[in-house]
């Protein structure tokens, strides 16, 4: 049955496409940080037709599928994950399918599977407008389509999640039939290949595209709800019911072919102010002062810890500096040529770390590139704070921020146009540094430990406290967050020899105590037991568990046996 598979797979989308073995897979099946396991092939269609025809061929053999993308996932959730599935796994990778339409005079688009978001910003830019999320998850390569089934987060606080009700989408029924779901609001005709046909070669016009009716393509209530800052409930995270909504959250329990979503005006004149302080308060009532008092939103809001910040500094610098010189488009072809060589060390017994041992070392020769001005903040302050402000919201901020600083603990400047990109750029290749120093220090650290944590929007103190007994057990911690929407990520470095799952255990513990959520944005993954409520959307997406089983801890047999 495999070498029949493989062969039809062959026959639809052409043998280059259809990859085989662990080397040829090890990309595709390898988790950005965590996650990996066996498949039987990784099949990558070049269009929603042969998409269509390869998920056919995978649901009438019985297979399992992982409908990937980008695979930048953070928690492991567009892989496989170890042991345990009762069917092989075929993985469908989408990113040859990548085109992006402008609709409603560019204020939609439809997004097909394979589109990430550095193409959507770029696509929108000449017209004046931007995507849901600028500059975040687009520095390494993430799609449209990953940030919407994993209802990630974004950077921007007047946007608010990744979210559409509007999607073109296959699903398996109770039955085991693969059916396609027309919810974009474009009349493509009947019939799954002919609505595929069509779309793939744009066969549609304006007069095609319905308006939105009840659906919505975008968060529209974000911007009121995050400044309701006595609320004891968090933001945004996750699992929360007000957005699971067929594509919305399915975390791969559904086969995206198409998302129609809303893009925004860019704001013409911005302004970033750095703030730095040894006063957490002093953060958080700043925070507080603009969410309730301020007539303008800050249109981002982010924040980085000093320990974070000189991680970044030393172990974020390659990616930090790929991205200043060339852009965001060549993240991931760095990324696969790293996969190419670790694949080969690995096959030669060397370990999987050489590529990031080599690259550090290199980096590491190279001249200082942070701005003086903020090195200088490192040295002064332990917590920093980056806002950029739009329109009469610059005014507005400035007066403020006059106000209250120079202060006993803090201070803040106001960027240069190149010292303010330098500084989201910075915070943004905090994750990658991350994990460069888990490869880089595989002798002290057992593991990375990363949680991506949802406090109430009432939250005062927003810092983790540790127990000691924790403490002793942590080599490194690092922390950042998109500090006006209360979302941090918090990354242990858990000393060597130490039980990962059981530190794990007791830090969820503690944040239960404090009302938080978790996951905030990065989605459930392998990392995470999904909640009831999210465990139950997902058997309702999948009644017989044929896409992305186990995700949340979750059964990954037939029929969620």
């Amino acid at each position: 049955m495999t070498e029949q598979l493989v062969s039809t797979f062959r026959s639809i989308v052409g043998p280059r496409h259809v990859l085989v073995g662990d080397r040829a897979t090890r990309r595709y099946r390898k988790g950005y940080r965590y996650g990996d396991g066996q498949v039987l092939a990784v099949v990558r269609p070049g269009t929603l037709v042969e998409q269509w025809r390869a998920l056919k061929a995978c649901v009438e053999a019985g297979v399992i599928v992982i409908v990937q993308a980008a695979n930048t996932g953070i928690t492991g959730g567009s892989t496989p994950y170890g042991e345990g599935y009762d069917r092989p796994i075929v993985i469908i990778n989408t990113m040859r399918i990548s085109r992006i339409d402008l609709i409603s005079g560019g204020s939609q688009v439809i997004a097909l599977p394979g589109a990430t978001l550095d193409k959507l910003e770029k696509t929108l830019r000449p017209i004046g407008r931007e995507p849901h999320s600028v500059i975040g998850s687009s520095c390494i390569g993430a799609s449209v389509t990953g940030g919407v089934c994993n209802n990630s987060g974004g950077s921007l606080i007047q946007r608010g999640p990744a979210y559409t009700e509007l999607a073109l989408y296959a699903q398996v029924d109770e039955t085991g039939t693969l059916r396609l779901v027309n919810h974009l609001g474009v009349d493509l005709g009947e019939g799954a290949e002919t609505i595929l046909s069509r779309l793939d070669t744009g066969q549609y016009s304006e007069a095609d595209v319905a308006p939105e009716g009840n659906r919505r393509a975008s968060d529209h209530d974000y911007h009121i709800h995050v400044r309701d800052i006595e609320a004891d409930t968090p933001a945004r995270f996750n699992a929360d019911p007000r957005k699971l909504f067929e594509a919305s959250g399915s975390a791969g329990k559904l086969a995206v072919f198409a998302l129609r979503l809303d893009t925004f005006a860019a704001d013409a004149d911005t302004q970033v102010f750095y703030i730095g302080s040894n006063d957490p308060l002093e953060l958080n009532t700043i925070r507080r002062h603009m969410l309730s008092r301020f007539t303008h939103l800050p249109i981002a809001g982010e924040y980085l810890h000093r320990d974070g910040y000189t991680l970044t500094q030393k172990f974020g610098k390659d990616t930090f500096l790929i991205i200043k010189r060339f852009g965001t488009d060549r993240i991931p072809t760095a990324f696969a040529a790293k996969s190419w060589v670790d694949g080969i060390t690995e096959k030669l017994g060397l370990g999987g770390a050489i590529s990031d041992r080599v690259v550090q070392a290199i980096t590491g020769l190279l001249p200082e590139h942070l701005p003086r001005r903020m090195n200088e903040y490192r040295d002064r302050f332990e917590h920093h704070l980056m806002i950029r402000m739009g329109g009469e919201g610059i005014a507005e901020a400035r007066a403020y921020l006059e106000s209250i600083f120079p202060s006993a603990n803090g201070d803040y400047f106001e960027c240069t146009p190149q010292e303010g990109t330098d500084a989201f750029l910075h915070r943004f290749a905090f994750g990658g540094a991350a994990v460069r120093y888990r490869a880089t220090h595989s002798h002290e650290v057992e593991d990375i430990l990363a949680l991506d944590v949802a406090l109430p929007r009432n939250e005062i103190d927003w810092l983790p406290e540790l127990p000691a007994e924790l403490e002793a057990q942590i080599e490194y911690k690092v922390l950042c967050g998109h500090f006006f929407c209360h979302v941090m990520h918090q990354d242990y470095m858990i000393k060597k020899g130490a039980d990962v799952p059981a530190i794990k255990e007791k830090l969820l513990a503690l944040l239960d105590t404090r009302g938080a959520e978790y996951p905030a944005e990065h989605n459930v993954g392998h990392l995470y037991a999904a909640k009831p409520a999210l465990e139950d959307f997902y058997k309702t997406l999948d009644p017989t568990n044929s896409f992305n089983p186990g995700i949340g801890k979750t059964s990954k047999k037939k029929q969620w046996a």
